[in-house]
């Protein structure tokens, strides 16, 4: 298929998609939001593109600003308005689900409460940052027979969606290798793990959880589950050091002589196209004019840490990580997280089987290259999913898909259409915490 039929056919499986989806709905699902940082924002915005399938009655969230913008978009009285969580204990339950996007380090006790509260839970991944914490928000969902969706938006993802099928097809017989590679990307790494909410591992959580939790999950799910029976990790923080500081290199970017030469430079960026979209809009949210964002995002880069030499940061979380795992059957996988690539969060993979191999270099159009060993044939196949055009289009689609899910769970009251339920999510945080134990454990010869 050509390029320009391709792009046709895509644009009308979206608007199918949206039509199918505006006729399924006799009232909308209800939701509240804990914490509407970007994460919490892009999941409600489900609802302002499908107010018919969804519709967000209230919102919790500490920073006033962020609660009464979001707030007025949802057109949300003041009442239903809530600086914390904990408002929604001893309430009469306000809505089908709680959609919970707080920090890592503050899922657990927010998921406890609202799923004892009888609510469904949407909750941005990592479940938690202890395994503690993950056994209890999967037995608090299941005791209290409410659903549970992780955001594990990797399974929804299209390409992998048709990844997964092709593996269940038998195309390529059994599978025998996975070697899968998350490319976080240079200046990312350095926005969210060296300068961001990821990079201390005391505040937040090691980076395998943070950024790849979403990966071991995707391995598990493309082995069709099948339990973890060996795993192997090393990894370090290998470049973000004080150590490796360029000689003149000042502590702050904006001020630093060695900025133009720096590829991790806060001007280069955040000030090279400085508009309130992220990772612009993390450093700084508040300015809603656009003529003046620009001066107000520099002046905040003087103060913030976001504004800080990558040398002189608090981080203490791997940049460079590899795990190792066997399943059951004998299939082996190989995960690389890498700091060092210019691709920014695209997933480099090849599945080797008994019968063939595919390939895939992370564009969400595809293609997925397929080899047929019996025949010699070499396929390109595109994913044929398509989300609708919608504001929670983030991931290729897939946060779209994700949301959607949950709500025709609900509405059929079928769990079985969650890929991301407790016990797939709570088994492959398991293995990334078998795995980062690994890696500390530093086996050396």
């Amino acid at each position: 298929m050509c390029d320009g039929c391709f792009s046709e056919s895509l644009t009308s499986l979206a608007d199918a998609a949206r039509t199918t989806l505006r006729r399924v709905m006799s009232h909308p699902v209800t939701a509240v939001v804990i914490g509407v940082g970007q994460r919490g924002e892009n999941y409600s915005n489900f609802a302002l593109d499908f107010p018919e399938r969804l519709k967000v009655v209230a919102i919790a969230e500490p920073l006033q600003h962020r609660r009464e913008r979001v707030g007025a978009w949802h057109s949300i009285s003041k009442e239903n308005l809530f600086e914390h969580w904990s408002s929604f204990d001893g309430r009469k339950k306000m809505a089908d689900i709680a959609i919970i996007c707080t920090q890592d380090k503050d899922h657990c006790e927010p998921a406890v409460l609202m799923a004892s509260l009888g609510y469904h839970i949407l909750l941005e991944k990592p479940m938690a940052v202890t395994e503690e914490d993950c056994r209890k928000i999967t037995k608090a969902c299941e005791d209290n027979k409410v659903m549970l969706a992780v955001c594990h938006v990797m399974r929804y993802f299209p390409p992998c969606v048709k990844i997964k099928e092709i593996i269940d097809s038998g195309d390529i017989g059994d599978v025998m290798t996975v070697n899968h590679t998350e490319n976080v990307g240079y200046w990312h790494f350095a926005h969210s793990f060296v300068r961001g909410n990821w990079r201390n591992e005391a505040e937040s959580t090691f980076s395998l959880m943070a950024k790849c939790c979403h990966d071991v999950d995707l391995i598990q799910y493309w082995l069709g589950e099948r339990k973890a029976v060996s795993v192997q990790s090393v990894g370090s923080l290998q470049h973000f050091r004080k150590e490796n500081k360029p000689a003149g290199a000042t502590d702050r970017c904006l001020s630093c002589p060695v900025s133009p030469s720096c590829p991790y430079s806060a001007k280069k960026i955040y000030l090279s196209n400085p508009v309130r979209r992220w990772p612009m809009s993390v450093v700084c949210d508040i300015e809603e004019d656009p003529r003046k964002y620009p001066a107000a995002l520099e002046e905040t880069l003087k103060t913030s840490r976001y504004g800080q030499c990558v040398y002189e940061c608090d981080n203490d979380v791997c940049d460079t990580q590899m795990v190792n795992m066997m399943f059951e059957g004998g299939a082996i996988a190989n995960l690389t997280m890498t700091a060092f690539t210019s691709k920014i969060c695209e997933r480099f993979t090849r599945i080797t089987g008994s019968l063939g191999e595919l390939s895939w270099e992370g564009s969400e159009y595809g293609p997925i290259k397929v080899h047929n060993f019996r025949t010699g044939e070499v396929k390109h196949v595109q994913p044929d999913l398509v989300a609708p055009e919608c504001r929670t289009r983030g991931h290729g689609g897939a946060d779209f898909f994700l949301v959607d899910s949950l709500i025709k769970a609900i509405s059929a009251k079928d769990p079985s259409l969650i890929k991301s339920g407790p016990q797939q999510s709570l088994s492959s945080h398991l293995l990334v915490f078998r795995a980062e134990q690994s890696r500390l454990q530093n086996l050396k010869l």
